[in-house]
């Protein structure tokens, strides 16, 4: 994973951010602690109540129209100040002119008191501008967000295809989120944990308390029992809480991870010193989302292939001895486990690196993940020459290509069926080392079935320049060409003297003569079978574009 620093965490407009962007001519009357925290909205209003429309987070501007009269004594006021504290307003503004020349100190000292920040604004600047300053910054703090959900859901998705996928998800969420997290399994125990470094701000900046604060250490897994109890006992979707104030104070929440038909899967268990911000909760959903596919897919996702494979396991020899109920039902977990139907032809593809010494590739569950996708099966086998899967599809050329631009090259089976199918697989290994030799895909069914057809070109070539150096070396094309002539013909003769003598229109004395001196030339006894089934397979791989001369004239004993 990305070290903490290098990592945006998600977060929002604060009253900082939003200050800062103001004109420098506004003052600060009073500081109450909070400007990290998460600005809502910019609300103007002149009621002497206006606590019964606002949300937590508000920055009220007034231009001091409560405050006139009666409204401005010390009880009134601090009684104001109080219900803008008691519903969470993030700060006061208060606008000069045409009420007031200055903030009453009866505000200012309320504020105080109550510990709620006070800004006074100067006539040249207008609440309009005030609002319209928030809506840009707001805007675009929005787009940052969608950037930064938009680079957590890419770090998701490779956690989920990484090697442990639930520790690497956990590791991803607090790495954006401050939290500390525990993934409960559905006996209760402990299966993945994870907590960011402490201490560790925002690496964007400002983005509000519960981004820059360290999450607290993770509560006693002990205290944490009447949660998970309520958490495995429910049912449907949900969220639990806690509060803590040891180790540190705290909400605790849990969400259950459920299965398709709601059974006890485990939880998700998040600590967190603040509440989160809307972008931080969809990115914590997103996490319960992909941990219970995840769990899913482990205990309840499709069971033909554990069934398909325990079977065989145990019974090894039930492919050719089982009767035909068990034979069908082995059948349809094929089936079911690429996919297909019971009477769908099958291929076996084996898959190699067209670089073995190149770099090193993705992950082994990438890797599986990726030629499952690519083949339409759930079987597949990481081996140490690369892959080996069985599949309903003919691999066409577009996916051949596909393969091809990852860097491997294909042995791609002929059509077989369920008791075929270890055949199959032998013809597939029997091309594996043509393919690697070559650096090119070939089929089963467009392969020669012949020791000159599975030979391949390559290997041919060499074989052909081995064996037939002596004659291929000659500095004399003519000479080169009759003598190669001359020994295919005799060896296609089956070395009958009079068969070559008739096919090339040679004497029968002149054949035995070229024959002997090519046995000398060539070093080797060519009554031997063996010699002459190999210089037969070395000629079919001579160079054809060397024209074949007319061996010399016919002479008398």
């Amino acid at each position: 994973m990305a070290p903490e620093a290098a990592v945006e965490r998600l977060g929002f407009v604060s009253l900082e951010q939003f200050l800062q962007k103001l004109p420098p001519e506004l003052k600060v009357l009073h500081d109450g602690g909070n400007g990290a925290g998460m600005l809502r909205w910019v609300e103007p209003s002149e009621l002497e109540d206006p606590t019964p429309y606002l949300l937590d987070g508000e920055f009220i501007l007034t231009a001091g129209l409560p405050f006139l009269g009666e409204g401005g004594s010390e009880g009134k006021v601090d009684d104001y100040v109080q219900r803008l504290v008691g519903v969470g307003v993030g700060a006061l503004g208060f606008g000069l002119e045409p009420y007031f020349d200055a903030v009453p100190e009866t505000v200012v000292a309320a504020c105080r008191r109550h510990n709620l920040t006070l800004v006074e604004f100067p006539r040249t600047v207008p609440f309009a501008a005030i609002g319209l300053a928030f809506s840009q910054l707001l805007e675009s703090d929005n787009a940052r967000v969608f950037r930064q959900l938009a680079d957590t859901n890419r770090q998701l998705m490779r956690a989920v295809l990484s090697a442990r996928p639930e520790h690497e998800l956990l590791a991803a969420l607090v790495q954006r989120v401050p939290v500390w997290a525990l993934l409960i399994g559905a006996d209760g125990r402990t299966r993945a944990r994870a907590a960011a470094g402490g201490g560790s701000g925002n690496s964007s900046g400002g983005n509000g308390s519960a981004s820059n604060q360290a999450p607290p250490a993770a509560v006693e897994l002990s205290a944490l029992q009447p949660l998970l109890k309520r958490l495995l006992a429910g049912s449907g979707p949900r969220v639990e809480m806690e509060s803590f104030e040891e180790p540190r104070r705290s909400t605790v929440f849990g969400h259950p991870l459920r299965s398709t038909r709601d059974a006890n899967l485990g939880a998700l268990i998040l600590g967190s010193v603040g509440p989160l911000t809307p972008a931080q909760n969809s990115v914590v959903s997103s996490v319960v989302g992909l941990l219970e596919l995840l769990v899913r897919q482990r205990t309840s996702g499709s069971l033909a292939p554990s069934q398909l494979a325990t079977a065989l396991l145990l019974h090894p020899d039930s492919v050719a001895s089982g009767g035909t109920k068990h034979i069908n039902g082995l059948k349809d977990l094929l089936a079911q486990s690429i996919s297909s139907t019971r009477s769908a032809p099958l291929r076996v593809v084996q898959g190699v690196k067209a670089e073995p010494g190149g770099p090193a590739g993705d992950s082994p569950v990438r890797e599986l993940l990726q030629w499952r996708r690519m083949f339409d099966t759930k079987l597949v086998e990481i081996t140490d020459y690369g892959f080996a899967a069985i599949t309903r599809l003919k691999v066409d050329e577009s996916l051949l290509d596909e393969a091809e631009e990852l860097g491997w090259r294909l042995v791609i089976g002929d059509a077989t069926e369920f008791q075929t199918l270890a055949a199959a697989y032998r013809r597939v290994s029997s091309l594996r080392a043509r393919v690697q030799a070559t650096g090119r895909s070939a089929r089963v069914d467009e392969v020669t079935w012949s020791v000159a057809g599975l030979l391949g070109r390559e290997a041919g070539t060499m074989l052909a320049a081995r064996l037939l150096e002596p004659v291929l070396g000659q500095d004399d094309p003519e000479r080169r060409a009759a003598q190669l002539a001359v020994l295919r013909t005799w060896l296609g003769e089956n070395g009958s003297w009079d068969a070559t003598a008739k096919a090339l229109g040679l004497h029968r004395n002149s054949v035995r003569r070229q024959i002997n001196a090519l046995a000398e030339l060539l070093d080797t006894d060519l009554n031997q079978a063996q010699v002459r089934a190999e210089l037969w397979f070395a000629l079919q791989y001579v160079d054809e574009s060397r024209p074949a001369t007319a061996a010399e004239p016919s002479q008398s004993e």
